[in-house]
């Protein structure tokens, strides 16, 4: 299969090796330091339930979409949807613009974690349990948060640059069994320390009090931004599938993946909480950075002699899955440019290292020479406004866009055609239904809901 005007567009070699690296896409930093949040917040089982139930319906729908356009086209977003209509190509315009914003700040992140992993060996857990102040005096410091950041970047554009199959393939097919066989160990130590298993007991029952509309809100939006829609990724991973892998079996089990990863981060967190403090507050109360880099630590640090081992093996656990979804964004940017430019790959490549290098440099900027722009008012900082412009807002108007193109503009025929050519599309109804009259209104329910947050209308 050779996409339109793309010279030589490559292949993965199965279906499992899509179904890797798209789960590996879906694995990252949303898991580790939202979802355990919001379990811990919601009810544990509660939450739990609902997230499971949004997965196998509305993540499901929105997913099958998108790969199923990419594969039918082959091409990556733009280029998808002009080949469908040329007249709302720019609903591919709209969708690819948001890898290029993503990613950039994403790998500052990534920079952050690999730092974090080496200072448990280097300086010890006591250092960086101390508040915060250690997180902020490295964001700060020029030449080292930009040397950790530049290590973050060289590993990613080193798996990209290698290619689809020689890069790709081969980097999800030793970091997904370690980012798993890693959680479980993690996991399963956490339950061995005392008060652990009274954080289990309260991760899995279900606590109903706490189901609402709220809770719902919360667990559409984490299902949404955990399986990586609405950002051009399974649109660009569905065009190197082949014509003959079952895409409905593909799909629910990238779903599975995802699901059952979110599920252990949660197992590994939300018990180290009670363990360390006795309730699920350390968790429920932060999320985001300051639950990884100033929570978390406080609590290592207070595990004695495995201190090290444990904040070392859980930051390199982060890494691989920070990777996983950096080298994901990065491979969508390079197909968006290759395929509307019709350049090369190592040019496309070429232009986007140099893109994503520069604006990571910018993004970094923000806690140090250009700290004074603080889109959101004091303590906010450029990645925050690139955070909350692609995750609250790109994105479900993206998806809205999406979901009303192929409901009712070309139909839902044309992505149910393309799932029963390579097998049978069990759940087509739900599809249908989901797409055209239920997809719609979830995803403008996640935009009106995280805009009114982020201007203080709504609290979640």
């Amino acid at each position: 299969m050779a996409s339109t005007g793309a010279p030589l567009r490559s292949l993965w070699s199965s279906k499992w090796a899509f179904i890797l690296a798209a789960a590996a896409s879906a694995v990252g930093l949303g898991n580790l330091w939202r979802f355990p949040y919001l379990a811990a917040k919601y009810g544990g089982g509660a939450f739990l339930i609902t997230y499971m139930v949004l997965v196998v319906t509305f993540g499901f729908s929105l997913m099958m979409l998108e790969v199923a356009i990419g594969r039918k086209t082959g091409q990556s977003a733009i280029g998808a949807f002009r080949t469908l209509s040329k007249k709302y190509a720019f609903i591919g315009f709209f969708t690819s613009v948001i890898p290029f914003v993503i990613v950039p700040y994403y790998c500052v992140i990534g920079g952050w974690v690999t730092k974090y992993a080496a200072a448990y060996l280097l300086d010890g857990p006591a250092a960086l349990a101390d508040g915060g102040a250690y997180f902020a005096s490295f964001t700060s410091n020029n030449p080292e948060s930009y040397l950790w950041m530049l290590l973050f970047l060289a590993a990613t554009f080193i798996v990209v640059g290698l290619g689809v199959k020689g890069g790709i393939e081969k980097a999800n097919k030793v970091l997904m069994p370690i980012l798993i066989l890693m959680t479980i160990g993690l996991a399963a130590y956490v339950l061995t320390m005392p008060g652990a298993l009274d954080g289990l007991a309260y991760y899995l029952t279900p606590d109903m009090s706490k189901f609402g509309p709220e809770l719902v809100i919360a667990a559409m939006g984490q299902m949404f931004y955990s399986l990586s829609l609405a950002m051009g990724i399974m649109i660009t991973y569905g065009s190197y599938l082949g014509k003959k892998d079952n895409l409905e079996q593909s799909v629910r089990r990238i779903e599975l993946f995802d699901a059952g990863f979110a599920f252990l981060a949660g197992l590994v967190i939300v018990p180290t909480a009670f363990a360390a403090m006795g309730s699920s507050e350390a968790v429920a109360a932060k999320s985001g950075p300051s639950l990884m880099f100033v929570i978390l630590p406080d609590i290592f640090n207070r595990m004695g002699d495995v201190a090290v081992l444990v904040g070392f093996l859980f930051f390199l656990l982060v890494i691989f899955a920070a990777l996983t979804s950096a080298i994901s964004l990065t491979e969508t940017c390079v197909s968006i440019v290759a395929d509307s430019l019709r350049w090369s790959r190592r040019k496309a490549f070429a232009a986007v290292v140099a893109f994503i290098a520069c604006a990571a440099v910018v993004v970094n900027l923000g806690y140090n020479q250009l700290s004074f722009i603080q889109p959101f008012g004091e303590g906010t900082a450029i990645l925050d406004f690139l955070d909350f412009i692609s995750n609250s807002v790109m994105m479900p108007i993206a998806a809205l866009m999406a979901c009303v193109f192929v409901g009712w503009i070309v139909k839902p025929k044309v992505v149910v055609d393309e799932v029963k050519s390579s097998g049978p599309f069990k759940s087509e109804k739900l599809f249908v239904v989901m797409i055209k009259y239920i997809a719609p209104v979830l995803v403008t329910v996640i935009l009106i809901a995280y805009v009114a947050q982020q201007f203080g209308f709504f609290v979640m």
